[in-house]
């Protein structure tokens, strides 16, 4: 959520902001201008009627006192009316506020000035490439025919006892994702200086909407109705919420949490070749990294997180590269944003592992996570980031692929040998 100060003395600024980011309809931004006069009219006639009420309550004392009856009868009479028109107007303020914050939750994000602009992912950056693409021989196969091949996942199965989307993973299959989410947990908490955190797997509606999620992609979640809850489409989620509604001490920033955790997401209009195999799942697994950071330095902090998700990219000796996401790619959220993608041998093609994000002040305005100045004054909101570190499916799929060779067996990198147990597959 933006501050509503900036959108009072910046419209235009916040409406070309949200223009880059694909939004269109710019008429939150008119009705938030709208609805910020009347609540403050409202507040001052309610002020204003408060204040004479006191002053009238005081002079029925007097003039009971004084034996002036009919005055006092008056001044009642008078207080009677006041108390009505006090609880209309606060009813009307009650009203006008949350139309107010309905119509702040549309307005999105403002991009960083460091964000190129642009429509659609044609207009990233690609900021830098790391490593070699592995040079075959031979054809080298997709994943699934690897998978399929060698027993890991089953679909079909995954199919029958839910649904597309959510699979089996079979014997080393399910070894190596065991053994990647460890790996990636003690690389954040024994590299990083990351906490580890076991989350909850669903959120309330306070929740998802801190952190974005509503009003914005509600198609994209799981959701149990009866009980009010949500599926997490990511650890984010429920980390970030960790604070909600407290106040933080400057000396503890940063802090920053690691969690592993399956994620959901409906993926509604998915369809065709690029989500075949792992490519695009309904539940997969994923670690990840959550900073609270001072607003001061959150765009050294997002280097930070850049730097630790791509070390679990270095570790797999996976080539990747970086995207700076362009304002029309970015999302509802985001400041900023750096997306991580790993080269597919069998695909020959770049599939997105990571997203790493700065969101400002943007979901701490909403929760309300601020600090405490250490010199003292006024609690502040603090900046919030999250990276994935990383997501499976997609690594898994890079590394069948990229490590086969001309026999289908795929040679693991030595980084998992000691959590898989197995030096190839």
């Amino acid at each position: 959520m933006l501050d509503i100060q900036l959108i009072r003395t910046e419209p235009e600024r916040v409406r070309e902001a949200m223009q880059n980011k694909g939004y269109a309809d710019t008429t939150p931004i008119d009705g938030v201008l709208t609805h910020d006069v009347l609540r403050r009219e409202r507040l001052t006639e309610l002020q204003d009627a408060q204040a004479r009420s006191n002053t009238v309550s005081k002079e029925i004392g007097k003039l009971m006192g004084q034996g002036k009856r009919e005055e006092a009868q008056e001044r009642i009479a008078e207080t009677g009316r006041l108390k009505a028109r006090i609880k209309e107007l606060e009813e009307e303020v009650r009203t006008i506020e949350a139309t107010l914050h309905d119509l702040l939750l549309e307005i999105p994000n403002i991009p960083h000035e460091s964000v190129p602009v642009g429509r659609t992912p044609a207009d990233n950056v690609v900021a830098a490439e790391i490593g070699d693409k592995p040079v075959f021989d031979f054809e080298p196969l997709p994943h699934w025919d690897l998978i399929e091949k060698h027993g890991l996942v089953d679909f079909e199965r995954g199919a029958k006892v839910t649904g597309a989307g959510f699979p089996f993973y079979k014997g080393k299959g399910a070894r190596l994702q065991r053994a990647l989410i460890q790996l990636f947990l003690d690389l954040a908490s024994e590299h990083g200086g990351y906490e580890e955190l076991q989350a909850p797997l669903v959120v309330n509606a306070d929740s998802a909407t801190g952190t974005g999620q509503l009003p914005d992609k509600e198609d994209q979640m799981y959701e149990a109705q009866r009980d009010g809850l949500y599926l997490i489409p990511t650890a984010e989620v429920p980390v970030t919420n960790l604070y909600r509604d407290e106040i933080l001490d400057e000396a503890d920033l940063p802090v920053k949490f690691c969690a592993y955790t399956p994620c959901f997401r409906r993926e509604a209009g998915s369809y065709g070749k690029d989500v075949r195999g792992l490519n695009r799942l309904h539940q997969f697994d994923k670690v990840e990294l959550v900073h609270f950071v001072h607003p001061d330095t959150s765009y050294d902090a997002l280097e930070t997180l850049r730097e630790d998700a791509e070390r679990a990219l270095q570790t797999l000796g996976l080539p990747y590269r970086r995207l700076l996401m362009c304002t029309g790619d970015m999302g509802f959220t985001q400041s900023k944003k750096y997306d991580l993608e790993v080269w597919s041998a069998g695909q020959e093609r770049w599939l997105e592992v990571s997203s790493i994000s700065n969101f400002e002040a943007f979901q701490a305005r909403r929760m309300q996570i601020r600090y405490r100045p250490a010199e003292g004054g006024k609690p502040t909101l603090l900046h919030t980031l999250n990276g994935s570190g990383l997501a499976l499916p997609r690594i898994v799929a890079a590394l069948l692929e990229n490590n086969q060779d001309a026999n289908g067996t795929i040679h693991l990198p030595e980084a998992l040998h000691r959590y898989t147990g197995f030096t190839s597959i």
